[in-house]
């Protein structure tokens, strides 16, 4: 008869177990051995392939309190059921079924006006909610240094701006340089207004018209393109035609992107 030996290990010794996970297709889970953290897009008898939100894809074995969900070491386990390419929220990242807003972080995005708030909420809002990141916006470029000053950047309060029509040697850029730091970053597209980081060819028209100097340039634009004289009905025209990161032109959607790393970067 096969004799089998006691467990002579000491119960404060054992490892505690720890919950099994399926790796369910958008499951984001963290591998604590490196610090990549990405959502399951593929897992196979032994390993699991990860997704982060650039895109980047690495591959590890699935071993027991491999990973983290939620800062908790789980074990994850292969599904019973075949997984599928996760979908993508609006900006290209990777959806997480399920995922709850995050506590809002002390750093904050800036825009410039309600018409640029409504746009990085289009095609940002889902990553926004999950990272925890606050857009406001502001009623002009003006304002920035008072409101730089008064929200005092600091490593765990980093401050994002976009702004409109930052081009060397402009008020704007003049601006932007004075307040810029460590903790805050000011970046800008090229465009005179943000109607026109939106693709022509997904609002419908050949291209944006060139509006005379001295006039303002959304009525401008209205009346060249023969719509009504009525702004806001315009861009909310403009913002229904904008269903993700591919209806942007790549100047917006590059500062964007830097902004949201910028003030989601660990301190």
């Amino acid at each position: 008869m096969r004799q089998y030996s006691p467990d002579l290990t000491p119960p404060w010794k054992k490892p505690k177990p720890v919950p099994e996970v399926p790796a369910a297709p958008g499951l984001v889970v963290e591998e604590p051995g490196t610090g990549f953290c990405g959502a399951v897009i593929r897992c196979e008898a032994g390993t699991v392939t990860l997704e982060d939100r650039f895109g980047k894809h690495r591959v590890f074995p699935l071993e027991p309190r491999g990973f983290l969900l939620e800062g908790q070491v789980v074990t994850l386990t292969r599904p019973s059921f075949t997984t599928v390419r996760p979908t993508r929220t609006a900006s290209g990242s990777v959806a997480v079924p399920g995922a709850r807003a995050r506590v809002a972080r002390a750093g904050r995005i800036y825009v410039e006006g309600r018409h640029d708030a409504e746009l990085v909420e289009r095609v940002w809002g889902d990553d926004l909610r999950i990272e925890g990141v606050v857009v406001e916006y502001l009623e002009g470029v003006d304002d920035l240094p008072a409101i730089v000053a008064d929200f005092s950047p600091g490593p765990d309060a980093r401050l994002g701006v976009l702004v409109d029509h930052l081009v060397p040697g402009s008020k704007e850029s003049r601006i932007a340089a004075s307040v810029t730091s460590d903790h805050a970053l000011v970046l800008g597209h090229p465009y005179i207004d943000i109607w026109e980081a939106v693709k022509p060819s997904s609002v419908g028209i050949p291209s944006w018209p060139r509006v005379p100097h001295g006039q303002d340039w959304k009525t401008g634009v209205c009346r060249a393109l023969g719509w009504p004289d009525n702004t806001g009905a315009a861009w909310q025209h403009i913002l229904s035609r904008v269903h993700s990161y591919r209806d942007l032109q790549p100047e917006l959607l590059g500062r964007v992107e830097e902004l949201i790393d910028f003030v989601t970067a660990p301190h």
